[in-house]
């Protein structure tokens, strides 16, 4: 509510309730208000009803797609701050593995910084990058045809990590999710399955969130410590020195 800068009584004359109801919602969190009042909330405080009311997603679901949490059409239309958000709550595993991670340093302010005290906790930061000079990524490219290329957003990211060469923050070279990215949080998780010709922010997005074993949050899990397990250390090529010099 603070950084949607909307008051009890505001979100109350939104969503059609006595301010008093919504007072209720913050005293008691377990309480989940009507579907009808959680969607007039969820848009009003640009979240997810599952971040505002958690327990929601376990009396909605039962089955195998419990560990959805949202889907979306695009990832340019996920709430702003739900990026962030899952990054500031990781208190053990962030893993970044999207073929450029462009995007991160753009949309998010001081990113560098906050990944310096992320790993500086105790928190385990992982990148994964596609390798610029590889021919998988010049097909990718060939497909995008957009003036900024796929290797340029690549070694935009390379830049951004070499100034961070004196912490913990891992990166690797791997080319196997060139459509497919992965993100993980401790045990929140998007994904992202590119399209034949679309770039990053045009793909479908799902948010996912553990809740069983072997389930599919496990299946993506798997795929990121396959990548990571073949992947070339980053710190090692010539160029990341260089730019770090």
């Amino acid at each position: 509510m603070a950084r949607a800068n909307m008051t009890e009584v505001k979100l109350a004359r939104v969503c059609g309730v006595d301010p008093k109801t919504v007072s209720r919602w913050i005293s008691n969190p377990t309480r989940e208000p009507h579907a009808r009042h959680r969607a007039a909330a969820s848009r009003a405080l640009g979240e997810e009803e599952t971040v505002l009311w958690p327990s929601v997603q376990q009396l909605v679901k039962s089955g195998p797609d419990r560990e959805l949490v949202q889907m979306y059409p695009y990832r340019s239309v996920a709430p702003a701050t739900l990026w962030r958000q899952l990054i500031k709550g990781a208190t053990s595993e962030l893993t970044f593995a999207g073929y450029t991670n462009y995007f991160l340093w753009l949309e998010h302010a001081n990113f560098g910084a906050l990944l310096r005290q992320k790993a500086a906790a105790g928190c385990r930061v992982r990148f994964v990058l596609g390798d610029p000079a590889s021919p998988i990524t010049r097909q990718r490219e060939l497909e995008e045809d957009v003036p900024l290329t796929l290797s340029t957003r690549i070694e935009v990211t390379l830049s951004e990590l070499a100034k961070l060469r004196d912490s913990s923050i891992e990166a690797r070279y791997e080319t196997g999710h060139v459509s497919l990215s992965a993100f993980r949080f401790d045990n929140d998780m998007i994904v992202t399955p590119l399209l034949p010709g679309r770039i990053g922010h045009d793909a479908p997005m799902m948010h996912l969130r553990r809740a069983q074993d072997d389930g599919v949050f496990d299946r993506f899990a798997g795929h990121i410590e396959d990548l990571w397990g073949r992947g070339r250390d980053v710190w090692t090529i010539p160029e990341v020195q260089h730019a770090q010099a």
